[in-house]
């Protein structure tokens, strides 16, 4: 298999999707059995994300989600992706991270993205409006001034026990998140790989502008999106259709519902719009056997020079999903924790950078 893929650090993004027939309790409880399988494959790191009042996905609290999984693993890095600021005050973010890394030494991370609610109700009962995004720069510097001390806002104020820990921060690209990822100097979680001119241009900008920091002495890049691999291409593809035909019912009714079995999705009425973001839905993902998604990934990470991937894939069958990630496992050669494939940061022979 390429040697590209098996020297890139691979990590899996969760959103604790509702499989229809289950319930929000079920896709949770599912988020920390898959994070306790995926730390057996090997690997890297393992984060969860904040939605609210979606009908299709049960991630709404990113730090309690996290503390269940690192409870129930034992090396795999845990963390967010992400908690969205704007919807948050810096101090509380601070202190729920401090302890987590407080409780799980060593394993903890701080993804953080400027989203608000997805939707005017959600934004009004988060207190929050589209606003609340624009003065994000400031917030993020808020933030991580509460680990350092450094913070001018609140001087009589420390978050505890967050102060003087290094809980390793990134940043989710949305919009200008490229920019401030690299005047931050933080390391870049970017996706999907749709869209890959997109990306192509903002993590050329983010290195270009890159500031070495406290966090980052270089840039780092994380590319997201959804990885399928399945025995057959065209079992590869079926794997796609539960979270295209979820998409295309959220771009027309305004919600991600729970995710169906693919088999029913063909005999679905659709209308003509639908129909076309389902079939968008479908493209551009890397998807495939072993030996087609080794090559699609080796280009995206050979074009990107990405220093890690985090696969974002999700789907109605926890079984044929456990198997996609084992079968890239076996394409990226990872090999159980401690091993010489996952030394510690810094060691010679497995990544670009020595970021966690």
């Amino acid at each position: 298999m390429s040697s590209v893929i098996a020297s890139t650090r691979l990590s899996v993004l969760d959103r604790s999707r509702i499989r229809e027939g289950h319930d929000g309790p079920a896709a949770l409880r599912d988020t920390v059995r898959l994070a306790q399988d995926l730390e057996s494959l090997g690997y890297h790191r393992f984060w969860v994300s904040e939605h609210h009042s979606v009908p299709g996905v049960a991630g709404s609290a990113p730090t309690v989600l996290a503390a269940a999984v690192a409870a129930a693993t034992s090396t795999i890095r845990v963390g967010s992706g992400g908690v969205m600021l704007p919807n948050h005050q810096p101090l509380v973010v601070a202190e729920q991270f401090g302890v987590l890394e407080s409780l799980f030494p060593g394993r903890i991370d701080m993804g953080i993205g400027r989203s608000v609610g997805f939707t005017d109700g959600i934004r009004r009962a988060l207190g929050r409006d589209r606003s609340d995004a624009d003065d994000f720069a400031a917030r993020l510097e808020e933030l991580l001034g509460w680990f350092t001390g450094e913070q001018s806002a609140h001087p009589q104020v420390h978050a505890r026990p967050a102060e003087g820990l290094r809980v390793p921060p990134y940043l989710l690209a949305t919009g200008e998140g490229a920019v401030i990822a690299a005047r931050a100097g933080l390391p870049l979680v970017i996706g999907d790989l749709r869209s890959r001119d997109t990306m192509l241009r903002a993590v050329e900008d983010y290195r270009g502008r890159f500031r070495p920091s406290l966090w980052a002495q270089e840039p780092y890049v994380v590319i997201a999106g959804t990885v399928v691999v399945a025995g057959t291409e065209q079992d590869a593809r079926r794997l796609l259709r539960p979270e295209a035909w979820s998409l295309a019912h959220s771009r027309t009714h305004g919600a991600f519902p729970p995710l169906v079995p693919p088999e029913r999705i063909g005999s679905m009425p659709m209308t003509a719009r639908e129909r076309a973001f389902y079939e968008a839905g479908l493209e551009g993902h890397v998807a495939g056997t072993e030996e087609q998604v080794a090559d699609a990934l080796s280009a995206v990470i050979k074009d990107t020079a990405a220093d890690e991937v985090m696969v974002t894939t999700s789907t109605y069958d926890r079984e044929a999903l456990l198997d996609s990630f084992r079968r890239l496992a076996g394409v990226a050669q990872l090999a159980p924790h401690g091993t010489a494939l996952d030394r510690p940061s810094g060691a010679s022979g497995t990544v670009r950078s020595a970021h966690p």
